[in-house]
């Protein structure tokens, strides 16, 4: 019943834009900031490594991405130096501009997690709730925004290319 309104009705389609575009200015301004104020992710990886998220015990909860971020992120931190401020800004735009919101809303908690499991609890926890609300309602998210003629036009595309609409869905 919650799904089928957050889909379908017009008026989730109002509350969903202004979730929408308070999360995409979020988003959006965080990393024009990494952009335009000279980002690093190495210290913040660093301190992750060193001190990874424990439980009550005092054990590592999340080896598994310690061993990731010490094994490949903090290797390759010139490519998150990259993805995470241009991924912040163009998860932003996407969100502000209702254009793949889903696809946005997506890499966003992907986002989110990753910080998450590294440690970062700040205002995590709200986004990522907001992100499934937004995610959950699909094309409802976006109709006020781009996606009102662009998710049409990628469908109508798609049936012209001859997709299978059961194997590729927006």
């Amino acid at each position: 019943m919650f799904n089928k309104f957050l889909r379908e009705n017009k008026i989730a389609a109002v509350i969903l834009t202004v979730l929408r575009l308070y999360l995409g200015y979020s988003w959006f301004t965080a990393g024009f900031h990494k952009l335009t104020g000279g980002f690093d992710a190495a210290g913040y990886l660093k301190g992750a490594i060193a001190n990874p998220v424990k439980g009550p015990e005092g054990d590592v909860l999340f080896g598994w991405y310690v061993k990731f971020l010490d094994g490949f992120a903090l290797p390759n931190v010139d490519l998150f130096n990259f993805i995470v401020p241009w991924g912040e800004l163009l998860i932003g735009l996407g969100l502000i501009l209702g254009c793949l919101t889903t696809a946005a809303m997506f890499f966003g908690l992907v986002m989110n997690f990753a910080f998450f499991l590294a440690g970062t609890v700040s205002h995590n926890p709200r986004d990522i709730f907001l992100g499934f609300i937004i995610l959950t309602a699909g094309y409802n998210a976006g109709k006020i925004g781009l996606d009102r003629w662009f998710i049409p036009f990628i469908r109508k595309f798609n049936k012209k290319a001859g997709v299978d609409k059961h194997k590729a869905t927006l």
